[in-house]
């Protein structure tokens, strides 16, 4: 079947070379595309990178063969008796961004767009900005103040523009919508466009190719809800698949300072809480007002998720510890790992846990 994007508020269906951002109600588009039944006789196995799940996947053309960037084939390396890490920071832009951005550029591409802004706290907007530089596509992208300096430096070698906006994130994102409103430009963004996800949920697809089975608790970073949405998509196909017998025990990662999900769920809501972040070293998942809140909420509750907030102190000290293991991970990756120690003291000891390392530590020194 034909992908089409569907409102997420009032259902109405679009072509997916639509250049609009978003229904004219207001509502984020959704993907109605339903993949074949998961197969590991469907991988192409002499592909070595995430486009070996290709048939997976709602693409129009072998436009991917220009776009790809070998990014995908993460490795898993066992951390202790219970923890394993999912490397991926191995990536050509050094963050799991990578996964989405070289999806929906491939869609950008094949629909024939030849300029596009985004916005980013920085490895979203990195991401997106090499895969345009290796496409021919002109790209602008719009930073927070504060963004890594060295964030700042790739998208510019990417050859792309980078304009840095005083202010918190939320505010930059909105900085670069307006410009996407005036002058029409495609917004290439990994939380609007649904293209991006279906990079992301190859994660779950990748792990169950390397293990063979699904871990039992799978920790997962929650800011704007990328990697997110696209673990629960992908393992909610394996299930439907029946791959797996159920979805594993998934709990989402908030820092302590900007958790609006955590303070929802706390409350019942069925939108994220509203609240003013002060500032976080997990710049990554900062996101005070998630335009998929509602979206992600559903799953949360659908699958009765726990969320576990990082402690703010714990993050340098859980860098530390990695580093020490030979593992350089920015400060939000590093903040995964402290949220895993945090539910471990809450729960006790938490065996066959998986956790993402999904940025490196040299774009963060800062």
């Amino acid at each position: 079947m034909k992908a089409q994007y569907v409102c997420s508020k009032c259902g109405m269906k679009m072509d997916v070379t639509t250049r609009n951002p978003k229904c004219e109600c207001g509502g984020l588009w959704k993907l109605d595309y339903q993949p074949p039944k998961f197969d590991e006789a469907l991988i192409d196995k002499n592909e070595w990178s995430l486009f070996r799940y290709r048939a997976f996947m709602p693409l129009e053309d072998d436009t991917w063969r220009s776009v790809t960037l070998g990014e995908g084939m993460t490795p898993i390396v066992k951390y202790d008796e219970d923890l394993m890490l999912k490397m991926d920071y191995f990536m050509p832009t050094l963050s799991f961004k990578d996964r989405g951005a070289a999806v929906l550029v491939s869609h950008c591409k094949a629909i024939g767009v030849d300029s596009v802004v985004q916005d980013s706290s920085g490895n979203a907007g990195n991401s997106v900005a090499a895969y345009c530089g290796k496409t021919g596509i002109a790209c602008e992208i719009f930073v927070p103040e504060g963004t890594s300096p060295k964030k700042i430096d790739m998208i510019q070698a990417h050859g792309s523009k980078v304009n840095v906006v005083p202010g918190s994130r939320d505010h930059c994102a909105d900085v670069c919508r307006s410009k996407v409103d005036e002058e029409g430009k495609y917004y290439a963004n990994h939380v609007y466009n649904p293209f991006f996800y279906q990079g992301t949920k190859t994660y779950i697809y990748e792990i169950y190719e390397q293990l063979h089975r699904i871990p039992q608790n799978i920790f997962i970073p929650l800011g704007n809800g990328t990697l997110f949405l696209g673990a629960v998509f992908g393992l909610e196909h394996l299930v439907e698949s029946g791959i797996i017998e159920k979805m594993p025990n998934i709990i989402a990662i908030q820092s302590e300072h900007c958790a609006p999900f955590a303070e929802a769920k706390r409350q019942g809501l069925k939108e994220p809480a509203q609240v003013k972040p002060p500032p976080t070293l997990a710049e990554g998942i900062a996101i005070g007002q998630p335009m998929r809140g509602v979206e992600i909420l559903e799953k949360i509750y659908q699958y009765d998720m726990e969320i576990v907030e990082i402690p703010e102190d714990e993050i340098l000290p859980a860098r530390e510890a990695l580093a020490r293991q030979g593992i350089y991970c920015e400060h939000t990756t590093a903040g995964n790992y402290a949220a895993y120690l945090k539910y471990c003291q809450l729960h006790g000891k938490t065996p066959d846990s998986l956790v993402t390392m999904c940025g490196a530590g040299l774009k963060s020194d800062h």
